[in-house]
């Protein structure tokens, strides 16, 4: 042993620990690297499936507020916008959304392809441990895309056409979206301009009211929404069960929505982060639910039932662009000026003879604009200025963009059923089938 030591070169020697400490340095950092890369995609994934469960709680609030003529109609239409989401944004959407070489010609037409995912087991590649795997991160944003559809269905409810409306979808959800999301998310110019939309209350939901918008106004009101006078007529709901139910199953996706956005679970850093972002999620749905409440008893009376729902889901959509940031104090804030928004709008939308049947464009629009525009208060890299100039930027484009595609829609193939089939109910006419058969018969 004596002797074999003799033999080393001194610096040799000295190299010896250092050499061993430098690869259990390497070590500890590629297992970290590992782990990181593991809890960022099982934060996508259970974000995602979370997400997911959101269009149940689409499926379930339009059910109830629709009425029961039209309810297997509203569950088709839900189905079916999310499958076709599903598959437009594979084929083009993602890539779209996310230019690998950016807005450049290669980059533009490189984003017009199919979603390409990893080889099973990773074999022969090497991935970016840094990020998460490009399945959990597209099956992420996914869910973010179907949910701008989902907004649109129930604005447009009991009046409009099947195919027409899911070729709308196909559009919205494989070229309209992407392309304005690719402005912030995808490092666009709106990104680099400095506008802040943490989890998408323009993004996604300001955009998915301003295509509801543009649906709502080529499409017109309802039979029978409007009296001869101008005057509002009621027309409540099948199912306000229903209804709640899918409040409460939106309330619960909404903490994928946000939580997920935090976009890494590799460090305790993270982890605390991604707890703030629930705790404030669920306060500004609290106080948005009970300034509704309270708003509604002391304007009419009476509590009303639809508008506290709504109330929730606004204090949802306000705090989803910044929900970190914010103290719970002020979350409580942002999502009860969302339940206040809520109260106002809904009828104010009436008086503009603009029929939207669940409430989705003071929800999703009018509350997303006060959620984007207030992010500058709790969050000090943000301008109220870039904020609405980005919110408007998004709403300009998606609202044309809808507006002339609805346009064309109606001019050639239709969009509104005819007056016979959505005074019979569009379960029958569309569909030729009830959700209730059993009430119809007696």
């Amino acid at each position: 042993m004596n002797l074999m030591k003799s033999l080393i070169p001194a610096a040799a020697i000295v190299a010896l620990p250092q050499m061993g400490l430098a690869q259990e340095a390497a070590a500890t950092g590629e297992t970290a690297q590992h782990t990181q890369y593991i809890l960022t995609s099982l934060l996508f994934l259970m974000g995602g499936f979370l997400v997911f469960w959101m269009a149940a709680g689409f499926a379930m609030l339009e059910a109830g507020l629709v009425r029961s003529k039209n309810v297997a109609m509203q569950l088709v239409k839900n189905i079916g916008l999310f499958s076709f989401a599903a598959i437009m944004y594979w084929l083009v959407g993602f890539n779209l959304m996310y230019p690998g070489d950016g807005w450049t010609i290669t980059g533009i037409l490189g984003a017009f392809s199919p979603t390409s995912l990893e080889p099973v087991g990773l074999d022969g590649v090497e991935t970016d441990l840094s990020y998460a795997s490009v399945g959990s991160d597209f099956f992420f944003q996914l869910m973010f895309c179907a949910t701008t559809a989902s907004i649109v269905s129930g604005t447009m409810a009991e009046r409009v056409k099947l195919w027409p409306f899911f070729f709308f979808v196909i559009v919205l959800t494989g070229i309209i979206y992407p392309i304005e999301a690719s402005w912030q998310w995808g490092g666009g110019w709106l990104s680099e301009m400095g506008f802040s939309d943490f989890a998408g209350s323009t993004l996604v939901h300001a955009a998915g009211g301003f295509a509801a918008l543009a649906g709502a106004i080529v499409l017109g009101p309802r039979i029978g929404k409007y009296n001869k006078e101008g005057k509002v007529v009621p027309i409540p709901g099948s199912n306000l069960a229903l209804a709640t139910l899918g409040t409460f199953i939106l309330w619960l996706g909404w903490f994928g929505f946000n939580g997920g956005s935090q976009l890494a679970m590799g460090t305790i850093g993270d982890m605390a982060d991604i707890s703030r972002i629930f705790a404030n999620t669920n306060m500004a749905a609290a106080a948005g639910a009970v300034a509704a409440l309270i708003l509604t008893q002391v304007m009419y009376g009476k509590v009303d039932l639809t508008m506290v729902l709504n109330g929730a889901l606004a204090g949802l959509v306000s705090i989803t662009a910044e929900p970190l940031a914010p103290s719970l104090f002020q979350a409580l804030i942002i999502g009860g000026i969302g339940g206040v928004i809520v109260v106002y709008t809904v009828p104010l939308l009436d008086k503009m003879k603009i029929d939207d049947v669940v409430g989705a464009i003071p929800v999703h629009l009018i509350a997303g604009f006060w959620g984007t525009f207030i992010v500058a208060w709790t969050n000090g890299d943000a301008s109220f200025v870039t904020q609405i100039i980005g919110f408007a930027a998004i709403g300009i484009f998606v609202f044309v963009v809808s507006f002339i595609l609805f346009s064309i829609l109606k001019a050639t193939v239709g969009l509104r059923v005819g007056e016979e089939e959505e005074i019979n109910g569009l379960d029958m006419g569309e569909l030729g089938m009830e959700a209730y058969p059993e009430f119809s018969k007696g």
